[in-house]
């Protein structure tokens, strides 16, 4: 079985809690979506994207209460998941793309968005690489979840700022979150994957990344 038949089959297409306009494809205990996994696989990724994080949660909300952020603007959703951030960034107006290195969960938004009457792009994006061209704004929800990823992201995501592109950074203030380097903008109070479902007892926030400057040597 293909993961878009698989999805469409094992998930349920509910809304999101605290989000009620938007349904996305969730996980629950009958989905046994161990199902998905490569067997040749010794170390399949995690299904991040059948849940719903804080971070991605609350950059959301951030777009839902100010759609003038995004409206308008190339936006890409980066480590997308399920597509969440980029169908309230397209809904308020925004040409939305996303980032997903996961195969399953690049179904998973390909059911998503049309289901949410909107189109999201799926793009490769190489965080290893230069920032990337036609975008406007990164969105990036939950992406500085373990040590080793936060080590890579943080210097892309700073190509990106200095390319002249802004950053928003999703996170309920997970430790390896570089807060030195960012200035936090909002608040929302939201649930995380693990939670019970209509939760809100958490605290995510939606960080703006500061740019390093540029320096001139002063002449003597």
């Amino acid at each position: 079985m293909n993961p878009a038949d698989f999805i469409g089959q094992n998930l349920r297409l509910e809304p999101v809690p605290s989000l009620p306009d938007i349904v996305l494809y969730t996980a629950h205990p009958g989905s046994r979506l161990s199902r998905l996994a490569d067997p040749d696989d010794d170390d399949p990724p995690a299904p991040y994207w059948a849940y719903q994080w804080a971070g991605g949660l609350a950059l959301a909300h951030h777009f839902v209460a100010h759609p003038e952020t995004v409206r308008g603007r190339r936006i890409l959703d980066l480590g997308a998941g399920s597509g969440l951030v980029g169908i309230v960034a397209a809904k308020a107006g925004a040409v939305a793309s996303a980032a997903e290195i996961d195969p399953n969960g690049q179904a998973a938004i390909a059911l998503n968005a049309p289901a949410n009457g909107v189109d999201l792009t799926i793009v490769d994006i190489d965080i290893g690489g230069p920032a990337p061209g036609g975008f406007d704004l990164i969105a990036a929800g939950d992406v500085f979840y373990n040590p080793e990823v936060g080590q890579r992201m943080l210097p892309f995501l700073e190509r990106c700022v200095a390319a002249g592109m802004d950053v928003l950074v999703g996170d309920p203030d997970r430790r390896d979150l570089p807060v030195d380097r960012l200035e936090r903008i909002a608040s929302y109070s939201v649930g995380d994957a693990g939670d019970a479902r209509a939760s809100t007892e958490r605290v995510g926030s939606v960080y703006r990344l500061r740019s390093r400057g540029r320096y001139t040597v002063p002449r003597i």
